[in-house]
């Protein structure tokens, strides 16, 4: 490797590092941070619908330890394309993507799935409690049911993406190569 290549996969290795280490500080922070704000809707509001407030924290929270998440996986698949290529140079990505094949399930959930699942579902009780009407029942269904069905389609995406990112960054690399 050239030693502008060495900088730059020493740049992505610690752009993996730091994301990786920012999505668990994240998550632990913001599930927190949902918590007290949980327990204070649920202690001083009076209104089921102040439920989406704490809903919509936990819904960013998500949101950030997604996009954390898709970059670092992002970053890893082109790695794996650009920096791993020859057989002899397969190291830590390709590795971790044959793992992941062959130990399908196995691995911790990078997206923290179940806790904001928890979260989101717990999120409910204050505004069952409260007894709502119909219409404030409605609206604070309808936002939980959208934060739910976000989290399972953004895990099945995030399911997705390491084939999808690997098989792109290898058509970038074919035109490359291609054009000259």
């Amino acid at each position: 490797m050239t030693p502008r290549e060495i900088e730059e996969y020493r740049a992505l290795r610690d752009t993996i590092r730091e994301r990786s280490t920012a999505r668990v500080w994240v998550a632990y922070t913001g599930l927190t941070a949902w918590a007290a704000l949980a327990l204070a809707t649920a202690t001083l509001a009076e209104l089921p619908i102040a439920t989406l407030i704490p809903l919509l924290v936990v819904s960013l929270v998500f949101e950030v330890i997604f996009a954390l998440h898709t970059g670092v996986e992002r970053v890893g698949r082109y790695i794996q394309v650009f920096f791993e290529d020859e057989f002899a140079d397969r190291g830590w990505e390709h590795q971790a993507m044959a793992y992941g094949r062959e130990f399908p399930g196995r691995g911790s959930d990078p997206l923290f799935g179940r806790f904001f699942l928890l979260a989101m579902v717990l999120n409910m009780v204050p505004a069952v409690l409260a007894t709502p009407v119909p219409l404030e029942w409605l609206v604070v269904a309808a936002g939980h049911a959208v934060a739910l069905v976000r989290l399972v389609l953004a895990r099945r995406e995030a399911g997705q993406q390491r084939a999808l990112d690997l098989d792109r960054f290898q058509q970038l690399k074919r035109a490359a190569k291609a054009s000259g």
